[in-house]
């Protein structure tokens, strides 16, 4: 016959269910701040026009007063904290902005059609806010040859700051070009480049679907 637990067995089991019980109240508690310090990073990035994204995040975690241990959230995390911010808090002036930055970008991409461009990041997915650059991702077997046609058009153009995370993300060449009415980001890729990149599940508009977007707007 089984014989019950003795009290020091007992007392181990209760440590370890309320060992597992804390874990699971802070891993929430963390979900929780990691939900916060996005929902104000994108507060940050929608109306201040921070473009860091890591600068947001440290800066909204500061704002929420949390530790500096705190666990930050994931730049998917910011992405759906921004939409949820222009869905509530958008309207009419966050579409109208996001219309302009597609029919700029719409221009550029066919302008520069001989690179087979593709409209990605916020601009794409609808994300973005009225300071976002559009982002215009090219292929060519020699980055230089864009450089070279936008000197020969008069086209100023301007390297960005470094950006650690995205160049890691992308590789390829970055440049800025301030366009009338929104400032363009060129990312430029060799075809392998282009094959070889992370897989995510973002929008990449080519010509005509950007082109159908806006007219079904």
């Amino acid at each position: 016959m089984a014989r019950g637990r003795s009290a020091g067995e007992s007392r181990a089991a209760n440590r370890v269910f309320e060992a597992r019980a804390a874990s699971r109240a802070e891993s929430k508690a963390a979900q929780c701040d990691r939900i916060r310090i996005a929902q104000a990073a994108a507060r940050l990035i929608a109306e201040h026009g921070i473009s860091d994204w890591s600068l947001a995040k440290r800066k909204a975690a500061r704002s929420l007063m949390l530790p500096e241990t705190s666990a930050l959230p994931s730049n998917d995390d910011v992405v759906q904290a921004l939409t949820e911010h222009h869905a509530l808090f958008g309207g009419a002036a966050h579409a109208k902005s996001l219309r302009v930055q597609r029919e700029e970008g719409l221009v550029w991409m066919r302008r520069l059609a001989a690179w087979q461009p593709l409209l990605v990041g916020g601009v794409a997915a609808g994300w973005a806010s009225a300071h976002s650059d559009v982002r215009i991702e090219l292929a060519a077997d020699d980055p230089k040859s864009v450089e070279i046609e936008l000197a020969g058009r008069g086209i100023a153009y301007r390297a960005p700051p470094p950006q650690p995370e995205a160049e890691k993300a992308t590789g390829g060449i970055a440049l800025l070009i301030n366009s009338s009415r929104a400032t363009i980001r060129l990312t430029i890729l060799t075809p392998q480049q282009r094959r070889n990149r992370p897989r995510r599940d973002e929008p990449r508009l080519s010509i005509d679907d950007v082109a159908q977007l806006l007219r079904e707007a």
